[in-house]
This record gives structure tokens, sequence and C-alpha cells, in this order.
């Protein structure tokens, strides 16, 4: 399945990430925390294919991505940057590793947030979100995606960050003292998204302290 889809807005959400408001086909249902392949629909790009996940919910007429731009990298996310509303994108089926299976903890790098802001939305609306825990590294506190929404979706986040020293939040890293000072039941479940290598490691770091690994759900960003 391939669908054709205009573009109906773009905003910035922070120096390097980008929102983009989509027309939505009849029909089209997702899991909150799935993707899709993306590709513009542009001479050239039309098989570039990038998996992003929808970060509005399925009541919403619209699609939603909130996307990380990298304008050095000469590739689909620099060409997605140079759009406007009413050019078009090429959506598909729908998949994904991550979708709500119960309370726990979300350990999320960058833009590995983004799975979760369609699934802590619709938990929200639903009032479900008690016994879930957020812990979400950045580098400064100016690349937290979407924090003042975060904040409301959730009262129990701790933002950690890596790169500045004079930040409001909890200065660190996500490693293994980190994690066993700030978790508190290994029996729980664990969802975990975000560059390859920090997801590797907090799988390992969750497998070494017990944590039981088929309540570990992990995707890469």
């Amino acid at each position: 399945m391939e669908e054709k889809v205009k573009i109906r807005s773009i905003d910035r959400v922070t120096h390097d990430v980008k929102q983009f408001k989509l027309d939505k086909p009849e029909g089209y249902k997702f899991t909150p925390g799935h993707a899709t392949e993306v590709s513009i629909n542009k001479e050239g790009w039309k098989d570039e294919k990038r998996p992003f996940t929808f970060t509005s919910l399925n009541e919403d007429n619209y699609l939603e991505f909130t996307i990380k731009i990298y304008p050095d990298h000469d590739g689909v996310t620099e060409q997605l940057d140079k759009l406007k509303p009413g050019d078009e994108m090429i959506i598909r089926d729908t998949w994904g590793a991550i979708e709500y299976k119960g309370a726990g903890y979300i350990i999320a790098g960058g833009a590995g947030i983004t799975p979760y802001i369609a699934m802590l939305r619709d938990l929200h609306q639903k009032n479900k979100t008690e016994g879930l825990k957020l812990i979400y590294s950045n580098k400064t506190d100016k690349d937290i995606i979407l924090k003042a929404e975060l904040d409301k979706l959730l009262n129990n986040t701790t933002y950690v960050i890596t790169d500045q020293d004079d930040t409001d939040h909890t200065r660190g890293y996500i490693n293994e003292e980190f994690l066993k000072d700030h978790i508190t039941d290994l029996s729980q479940r664990f969802y975990v998204c975000g560059p390859p290598e920090m997801t590797e490691e907090v799988n390992d770091i969750l497998k070494k302290l017990g944590a039981d690994t088929d309540s570990v759900q992990l995707d890469d960003q």
C-alpha cells in the first residue's frame, strides 16, 4: 500500500525538530507507538524510504510526524527540511516494535521519545498513565522534544542532560549506576528507544540488573 498525502502544516518544535501534519487517507489506522515508511513525492526521492513514528492519534483527522532534522546529512531529513505546506509525502502500511503493554519505565534518548508521544497522548486521554515513569536523555535542555506537553501528559519524568553543566535537570548519563539509583522495581515493564548504541547498552544493563527480558520492548531511532 502506498498513499500520496499533502502536507497541511509544518511547525518547528526545537532548533532541529519539526512537526509535519499531513492529510489522512480515509480508514487509515495505526497503533500508538507504531510507524510507517515515509518518502518524499519528488523526483529522485520517491524510493528513499525512512521509518517515522506517528505522533498523532487515530481520532485526529490528520497524520502527524515529529522528525529530527539533520541538515548536515545529504539525505531524507535534509530534504524534509526544505518542504512546504502543499508538498506531498508518500506513506505506506503501519508497523512497529513499541506499543503499550502495561505500566512501567519508559527510557528514551533524543528522537527516541517519538514512539511514546502518541502512546502517552492516548493513555492520558483515557486516564491510564498511572504507574508509568519516563526517563528521557538529551544533550542539552534545548534538545528536549515537546517538554511542556510531556510535563502535562505525565507527572513522573526525569530529564537527563549529558552535555550541559548549567542544566536545570539531572546532569549525567543513563548508565548502570544511574539505573540502579532510579529503578526501584525490576519486575515492571521497560520501554526503551533511542540511538542504537544507547538502546543496546540499556538492554544489557537491565539484563545484568535482573529485569525480565520478556518485559523489555526495544526500538532504535
